[in-house]
């Protein structure tokens, strides 16, 4: 494990703090990751496997620059082709493959970028995921809205002119069950055209009773698709099993949602590796689920409370662009978010190139939204951020930016009839 991610245990119990060490020094003492628990509903889909056989034989160091110059002649790029464009073999080709990206990217959504923004109605988790600010033996100010609390928010944002809300929690059960989610998605249905989620994977009735509650598409994180690292950086909690994870997307379309959304975050591991793996699932599940709307996010690392040397690592901005371009080129339906996390400046270049969708007005905190949009004074109650961000721009700033690169900003284009 990277000491980079251990977070203070000042605050601890000693039965807490000798559990904690427990399970960062013996791995004897974790459940087995790939091992499911009770309740946890299994699919047997065969994604899994062709995803993993691709990745764990992905050998980027053999790829030379005759394979890159071959990848971006083909019209149609093959996993192959894909592999040799994740290389580092094609760092010194980026200027090439963001000429095909936008050209990629123009021939299938246009000049149109579409604006979303996240909206936190819990942080309380029990999982032990040590890079992640919400963890449950991390020390921050806990906090889950109210019904009351989520209608004002979701007012707030409405009434920016938003037209997309992501509605996030932390991963908890017992703080935020699936009756807690659900209010909240009819809730949002009032005031948005298009209500996405980014919870913990549940089984299949669950998503179908989201659905029908009012939510459109679902986001997981995988994190990292190396079981291994996985194992090291998931210690405790329902989010160590990976295989169950890895199969959120599928029980999420199986339950009639209408996308789904993949990533992994980069930094925690062999990024090209992850890059790869995130793609091929998108990949595999589109030739399963071809009538779904599939997108990809493509996050780094980012500090969090009380550790500040959270940072990706080897993933750089030129290294992040070149993911982008990639995915764009094998994947040239599918959506890519690129999120607050990244600066102004790197976003601003690449809406112009490959990424079809951007949060604005963004906050990773808990019930601060009157304070952020309307410019009140900020209630006193507040949880805290999962991550820090990067770009703070407000969605009219955001929209002006998009618009003064000669691009069209997007609030919604879906007809409900």
């Amino acid at each position: 494990m990277e000491n980079q991610f251990l977070v203070d245990s000042e605050h601890l119990s000693p039965q807490a703090l000798e559990r904690k060490h427990r399970l960062e020094t013996d791995p004897a003492s974790r459940k087995n990751h790939m091992e499911y628990m009770p309740g946890m509903e299994e699919i047997k889909s065969d994604v899994c496997k062709n995803v993993l056989e691709h990745m764990t034989s992905y050998d980027y160091s053999k790829y030379t620059s005759k394979d890159v110059k071959a990848a971006l002649e083909h019209e149609n790029c093959t996993i192959e082709d894909f592999k040799a464009l994740l290389s580092p073999a094609a760092e010194s080709f980026l200027e090439q493959m963001a000429q095909r990206a936008s050209l990629e990217t123009s021939k299938h959504f246009g000049n149109t970028v579409y604006l979303f923004t996240p909206l936190y109605i819990a942080n309380y988790c029990e999982n032990y995921c040590v890079y992640c600010g919400f963890n449950c033996y991390n020390h921050i100010n806990r906090m889950k809205l109210s019904a009351e609390q989520i209608d004002k928010e979701m007012k707030v944002i409405a009434d920016s002119g938003m037209e997309e809300i992501l509605i996030l929690t932390g991963e908890s059960r017992a703080q935020s069950d699936i009756k807690y989610i659900g209010e909240a998605c009819r809730l949002a249905s009032k005031y948005f055209r298009m209500v996405g989620l980014e919870i913990y994977p549940v089984n299949t009735d669950e998503y179908k009773y989201l659905h029908e509650c009012g939510a459109d598409y679902v986001t997981v994180f995988q994190e990292t698709y190396d079981t291994e690292k996985y194992e090291q950086l998931h210690l405790w909690g329902h989010k160590r099993v990976w295989p169950y994870r890895f199969d959120a997307q599928e029980r999420a379309l199986m339950a009639g949602m209408r996308g789904v959304a993949f990533s992994a975050l980069l930094g925690l591991s062999d990024f090209r590796k992850d890059a790869l793996a995130s793609a091929l699932h998108v990949y595999f599940l589109q030739r399963k689920y071809p009538h779904a709307e599939m997108s990809l996010s493509c996050p780094r690392l980012r500090p969090i409370i009380n550790n500040d040397k959270i940072n990706p690592l080897d993933v750089h901005e030129k290294q992040l662009c070149q993911i982008i371009c990639a995915y764009r080129i094998f994947l040239p339906f599918v959506g890519i978010t690129v999120s607050s996390r990244e600066s102004a400046e790197f976003r601003n270049g690449i809406v112009r190139i490959a990424a079809t969708k951007v949060s604005a007005g963004v906050s990773t905190g808990i019930g601060d939204h009157e304070s952020k949009y309307s410019g009140g004074e900020p209630s006193g109650m507040h949880g805290d951020e999962q991550f820090e961000i990067d770009d703070n721009r407000s969605l009219d700033k955001m929209y002006k930016d998009i618009a003064d690169e000669g691009l069209q900003p997007v609030l919604n284009d879906y007809l409900y009839v």
